[in-house]
């Protein structure tokens, strides 16, 4: 019997298959090795810059941070297929929205943050949607986000029994968040 001339051919179109759907797979879900996407990875020094904010402890007159949410939440996720590290505080507040809106209007802007406008058919009050602020340019860019919330929110979203400090009015969180290089972001992107 002579010896087969193509001993690997019966692999080589199975095997080159396989392979092209795992590289389609993994691009269609987001999952690739050669994903062009940021990871958390080394970005502890970044995380460590965003903590450091001033804007995080300037709060309005009467705000207090509840109980059991003291401390500063930091940190990076990439469950989206490109990392988001940010910096979160939640604060308790006794008096209107109106007053808290007021309050980031001028110290955001007195600490070198923008103001941004939501597009035309995104927009709404901003003592509902909260506000959103830019500083920085490509390579050092930081976002500010200021929400409003309240105790069911609190309980829903964290599992977080708020305190007494939530009945006379609600709460905002502030947020300032960056993409892992510094690139450039917008409010509304």
């Amino acid at each position: 019997m002579p010896p087969r001339t193509h001993p690997t051919r019966p692999l080589v179109l199975p095997g080159a298959l396989l392979l092209t759907t795992a590289l389609l797979a993994a691009s269609l879900t987001g999952c690739s090795a050669l994903s062009p996407f940021n990871t958390c990875d080394d970005t502890a020094t970044r995380v460590k810059e965003l903590r450091s904010q001033p804007i995080l402890e300037s709060v309005p007159e009467g705000a207090t941070v509840p109980k059991d949410l003291a401390s500063v939440h930091a940190g990076c996720l990439d469950d989206s297929g490109d990392a988001w590290l940010y910096v979160e505080r939640i604060y308790a507040f006794p008096g209107s929205r109106q007053k808290v809106v007021d309050f980031y209007r001028t110290t955001a802007k007195a600490d070198g943050w923008r103001l941004q406008s939501a597009p035309p058919g995104l927009s709404s009050p901003e003592t509902t949607a909260g506000l959103c602020f830019t500083k920085g340019g490509d390579g050092d860019a930081l976002l500010l986000t200021v929400q409003f919330t309240n105790a069911r929110q609190l309980k829903f979203e964290r599992d977080y029994e708020a305190g007494p400090e939530f009945d006379s009015g609600s709460g905002f969180e502030m947020e300032v968040g960056s993409e892992t290089d510094g690139a450039e972001t917008g409010c509304f992107d």
